[in-house]
């Protein structure tokens, strides 16, 4: 949020250096079928809401739509005031969430409306192999949302 210029109009332009972080999912299913970067920040948040604010996949899914529209508002209009962009995206993100992304959706009823939401993940989630919690380094920035960094917040 802090691209929009309304929040630091106090600092000269050229005392502030704004970069802008996104997860850019750049890889495919094959040659047709693009990963949205949407699903991948999606999947980030089901499984960190659920490990640090206790929040079931429906509740972070039902919000969804709310957080979609605070970014077309809040942080995309913006993006382009950054100096430089860092995608904070990772070729094997998706491996790695999947293991604590899965219970999580499963627990989903299916009688709900997020139900049809879980389920799409679900699939999603079955083209990518499994990578172990301990294969990913304590400093990668995927722990922030599936536990274990060594960087204390």
């Amino acid at each position: 949020h802090a691209l929009n210029p309304k929040l630091t109009e106090h600092i000269a332009r050229d005392k502030k250096y704004m970069i802008y972080v996104s997860a850019l999912t750049s890889i495919s299913l094959d040659n047709h079928n693009w990963i949205p970067p949407a699903d991948n920040r999606l999947l980030r948040r089901i499984v960190r809401d659920n490990r640090y604010r206790g929040y079931s996949a429906r509740d972070t899914i039902s919000r969804w739509d709310s957080v979609r529209r605070g970014e077309e508002k809040w942080i995309f209009p913006y993006q382009e005031n950054a100096d430089v962009m860092f995608n904070s995206a990772m070729i094997y993100e998706l491996a790695a969430i999947r293991r604590h992304a899965e219970p999580v959706l499963q627990q989903v009823p299916r009688v709900v409306e997020e139900y049809s939401e879980a389920y799409r993940l679900l699939k999603f989630l079955r083209y990518f192999n499994y990578i172990a919690d301990r294969e990913l380094p304590p400093t990668s920035l995927l722990r922030e949302f599936l536990g274990g960094s060594s960087f204390r917040y």
